[in-house]
């Protein structure tokens, strides 16, 4: 059987298994969502959201993308937290990343991969930044590593940055900001960082509304 046939083949097992558990569960599902949480993962297969914290859909609105970077420039990231924030009213986001990034991995690099120069340079920015503490790690796993938990802290503070996120903080105190790293070995989220409503942050980045 080809492998695509597999997941057709395991969505109607699931449909089924829903059905059996919870008769109306397609109905409610259908009838709309409110999730309390913003999830902003990577995009590695290994890394689902609702799998690895026991959620149903519904649960948590989620966007991944290499590395879990949040751009001021990306306007993909940039309306799904809008929407998040805004429209669905959600009292968290979580920043997750993982041990063992490709994308974190291949930014230490020199090498030359084309289209996704673009992207890595996000991270080799914060690679910069935190440079006197990660060239005291010897190279290999345990510099990736910290790399990860540094890349999440910073994307944390970049969303907290943002005049979505300061405009609900003031008007609604909330959401609460958590970094978060996945740790592929033993399954485990690890909290790295929480940015609680109306934080201080740097003046430069604050807005006046």
């Amino acid at each position: 059987m080809e492998s695509y046939k597999r997941l057709l083949l395991a969505n109607q097992a699931w449909t089924e298994e829903r059905t059996r558990l919870s008769p109306d569960f397609f109905k409610r599902m259908a009838a709309g969502q409110a999730p309390e949480f913003l999830w902003i993962g990577c995009s590695d297969s290994r890394v689902p959201a609702n799998e690895i914290t026991g959620t149903d859909p519904g649960d948590i609105f989620v966007h991944r993308n290499i590395a879990n970077l949040v751009i001021h420039t990306d306007f993909n990231l940039l309306s799904v937290l809008q929407y998040a924030v805004e429209h669905l009213k959600v009292k968290h986001i979580i920043v997750c990343g993982h041990y063992g990034c490709g994308g974190i991995k291949a930014a230490q690099s020199n090498t030359d991969l084309g289209l996704i120069n673009k992207w890595l340079r996000n991270i080799k920015d914060v690679y910069r930044i935190h440079q006197r503490e990660l060239d005291t790690i010897p190279e290999g796993e345990d510099r990736t590593d910290r790399l990860v938990e540094i890349n999440v802290f910073e994307q944390v503070m970049n969303l907290a940055e943002t005049s979505i996120v300061q405009r609900a903080w003031k008007n609604e105190e909330r959401p609460t900001i958590h970094g978060w790293v996945f740790d592929l070995k033993t399954g485990l989220l690890k909290p790295v960082t929480r940015v609680d409503p109306n934080s201080e942050i740097e003046k430069i980045y604050r807005f006046e509304f």
